[in-house]
């Protein structure tokens, strides 16, 4: 017996969320809406396809259309043009939720701004998933998907979220984690509380918790495999003494200028600028 039926799909956009590992976790309104819709899109075609493969849901001399973030403007035409023409087009991204530090979102715009119908059908998300079992706290968090490559505009983008009162949340890769924890150590304060969730629903699961500090030497010496989830408590308002002040500049400072180092320090801390930076000052002289 099928594990979907066919519908009645409105003309229009539908957004469908796949799973992000396990390929049971997707929902029946989602296989109803891949079985029954006129036009599939994808941004990774070869995905979409074995995923309905192992729902058994038939393509019926459908093609899957590909959309992906090299997709130029004609791409995103021509799917409004199966709309334009009284068609139920659905959109699934390569794992996930579509538009979640994933492709969509000017297609959606331009959709909307069409007039279309535009709608979804929700299901797995990463960044929920990570959150609920990350041990963090859930009563307010602020997603920033992939952080900048680059140190020195990742330590600022960092900096610039230290006073954010809630969860932060940060796709990262399996190449780059150690700088990443590195950095947010730097830019938000060791102590912080944080988790490294990896896997999320496949075989090798795993979270990882620690302060930051203990997470970026951990990760220091460890490559690890696959889709990882960085989680970062936000900060606890504690009043620092002076030996702490001045050690976190000492160590910030074998690595930084004066100026970024007195930058950094304050932002962890919760401290002015101005005073942080002349204690910065005198300890490199």
């Amino acid at each position: 017996m099928a594990n979907y039926e066919k519908v009645e799909l409105d003309t229009g956009l539908h957004l469908v969320a796949v799973p992000i590992g396990t390929a049971r976790d997707i929902t029946l309104r989602a296989l109803d809406t891949l079985a029954s819709a006129d036009v599939l899109v994808a941004e990774d075609t070869r995905s979409l396809r074995r995923l309905m493969d192992i729902h058994g849901v038939p393509l019926g001399g459908r093609r899957i259309v590909a959309y992906h973030d090299h997709s130029d403007a004609r791409a995103r035409e021509r799917v409004l043009a199966e709309i334009a023409a009284g068609h139920s087009v659905a959109y699934a991204s390569e794992a996930g939720t579509p538009l979640v530090a994933d492709p969509g979102y000017q297609l959606v715009r331009e959709a909307k701004a069409a007039g279309h119908h535009v709608t979804g059908a929700p299901g797995p998300s990463a960044l929920i998933a990570a959150l609920s079992i990350a041990g963090l706290p859930t009563d307010s968090f602020f997603f920033s998907g992939f952080l900048p490559n680059a140190k020195g505009a990742r330590q600022g983008e960092l900096r610039g979220l230290a006073e954010v009162p809630g969860t932060l949340i940060f796709y990262e890769s399996p190449k780059r984690i150690g700088a990443m924890l590195r950095d947010a150590a730097e830019a938000l304060g060791g102590a912080r509380e944080a988790a490294v969730c990896r896997e999320i629903t496949k075989k090798f699961e795993e979270v990882r918790r620690g302060t930051l500090s203990e997470l970026a030497e951990f990760y220091a010496e460890e490559t690890p495999k696959g889709e990882i989830v960085v989680l970062i408590d936000r900060g606890t308002g504690v009043q620092a003494g002076e030996e702490d002040i001045s050690a976190a500049l000492s160590k910030a400072l074998e690595t930084m200028s004066v100026r970024d180092a007195a930058d950094a320090v304050a932002t962890a801390f919760g401290l002015p600028r101005r005073k942080v930076y002349q204690q910065a000052l005198a300890l490199g002289r």
